[in-house]
């Protein structure tokens, strides 16, 4: 009798899971609103959990069956999230009722990621005063007085190239790129010589590649993360802070330490977090030391690893359209003649097809292949008359829309001309920094080290495909954001006669 009770009570308690786990599948469906069918314990994405299959193209692939639908429910592992694709509805997210929708809906960890309480993560209480402190160091005017440092580390850029380009040998653009960044985001946000472009041991670009590199132990952390917070949070009294973390922890704080005690003002982002540390009373939110390092991690990696792909995927298309590359070289060579070979801020700013070269290549390959949002309240989509919880997460696909033939015509082929001026589309269809008040904060500073870095490599040098080139371009599974798996080998061949 007591074994029968004891199999009794397992299969009950095996029973109860199961409907536990099965309980909320009916969630969208309640709602009227379509989906996949979800399975146990992984909802509908089981490749990319598994690494089989990347984000974006399980977006684009779900966008595309549920092509007439405005918005699609799925579930990631037993948690509802909401695609929304109808260009309306994203307005209404992302700035008319961005009240209801400050959120992102990441998890911060003062504990066991403590470098996790930036401005792409936090909360809306934090984030908001937060974003308005921050905000000045990225305007025009900030950028224009570290457009000479950002040149600096472009002639750097320059005279590596030059050496790379001399062995003849096929490039791998993203560690090329990724070296120019890490030199701009530390001259321009640390007041520091980074040396990745003549250090090949460069250790801000170890400690980059190792904040994105999806390594087993990255992923094990990542998914513990997003599945099981709790557990995270307990994990992190036991386990010891990562080597990125102490990293860059030390550095911006021996950082604001030693201008402080010399009093050397820059007037860079390293300067306004000195402020804030300085003066905690203006900003009604504690600052503490990892708050304050989590601002400068975020600004480090953003503008490393987001820029350098940007460049490289340029560089990637760039090389297999021969046509676009020489007339926005042309376009280059007038600029830089009608300023004795001089390269300005304003020089930058005239280039309209370099602009259109870098808005097609975000078009196409936009880093953050979604947007996440979640709902600060219960809220009711008026046009639709559907109803979302408080809490409910929102992911905007914007790698599929910004591959639907319907709004960009063969959206495979990279075409800078869909970006002339006489061209009208609804803003909604390109978000590769978002939009509203949770925009990218450092676009501007992006678009220009972008730009600078395509402009040194292309006056001088053409690029071509090699032996080692990837085609077509594979999305890497386990990588967060938008990156070629195996990496981009290209040919950059000197110009006779330059």
């Amino acid at each position: 009798m007591g074994s029968l009770e004891t199999i009794c009570g397992i299969v009950v308690v095996i029973v109860a899971f199961y409907y536990y786990l099965i309980s909320i599948f009916d969630f969208w469906k309640s709602r009227g609103i379509s989906g996949p069918q979800p399975v146990v314990l992984f909802g509908n994405v089981r490749d990319v959990m598994f690494g089989r299959k990347a984000m974006c193209d399980y977006l684009m692939e779900i966008y595309n069956i549920y092509k007439d639908k405005p918005m699609i429910g799925i579930f990631v592992r037993r948690t509802p999230v909401l695609i929304v694709k109808d260009p309306d509805l994203i307005k209404d997210i992302l700035i008319k009722d961005f009240s209801n929708f400050a959120e992102r809906g990441f998890t911060t960890h003062e504990k066991a990621d403590p470098l996790s309480q930036h401005l792409v993560a936090l909360e809306q209480k934090r984030w908001r005063p937060l974003r308005t402190k921050l905000s000045p160091v990225f305007t025009s005017g900030k950028l224009k007085e570290m457009f000479p440092l950002i040149l600096e580390c472009s002639e750097h850029l320059e005279r590596y190239v030059e050496e790379l380009a001399s062995r003849n040998e096929p490039i791998e653009c993203r560690d090329l790129t990724a070296r120019y960044t890490t030199d701009v985001i530390g001259s321009c946000a640390f007041g520091l010589d980074t040396n990745s472009l003549s250090d090949v041991d460069s250790e801000f670009l170890q400690m980059g590649r190792e904040a994105f590199t999806p390594k087993w132990y990255n992923l094990i952390r990542l998914r513990i993360k997003q599945s099981t917070p709790w557990l995270f949070d307990i994990l992190g009294y036991i386990l010891p802070q990562t080597k990125v973390t102490k990293f860059f922890t030390r550095i911006v704080m021996e950082n604001i330490d030693y201008r402080e005690k010399n009093n050397i003002v820059r007037h860079d982002f390293v300067d306004t977090l000195r402020e804030l540390k300085s003066h905690p009373h203006e900003i009604d939110i504690e600052l503490t030391d990892s708050l304050i390092a989590s601002q400068a991690f975020i600004f480090f990696l953003a503008g490393f690893e987001t820029s350098s792909t940007t460049m490289t995927n340029a560089l990637y298309e760039l090389a297999q359209n021969h046509k676009i590359q020489d007339t926005l070289r042309e376009e280059i060579n007038q600029e830089y003649a009608k300023n004795d070979g001089v390269l300005t801020y304003d020089n930058i700013k005239k280039m309209d097809y370099l602009d259109k070269v870098f808005k097609e290549t975000l078009r196409k390959y936009p880093p953050a292949t979604f947007l996440m949002r979640q709902s600060t309240s219960s809220y009711t989509f008026d046009s639709i008359k559907i109803n979302i919880p408080k809490g409910q997460p929102i992911w905007i696909p914007v790698y599929a829309i910004q591959r639907d033939p319907n709004i960009y015509p063969n959206p495979n082929v990279f075409d800078p001309e869909r970006f002339k001026e006489e061209v009208t589309r609804n803003a909604m269809f390109y978000l590769p920094f978002g939009d509203g008040p949770r925009k990218c904060i450092g676009s501007r500073f992006a678009v220009y080290q972008t730009k600078i870095g395509l402009i040194k490599i292309l006056r001088n040098y053409n690029i071509e495909i090699c032996e080692k080139s990837q085609i077509p371009y594979t999305n890497d599974p386990k990588a967060f954001l938008l990156t070629p798996k195996g990496g981009i080998y290209l040919k950059i061949i000197k110009i006779n006669g330059v």
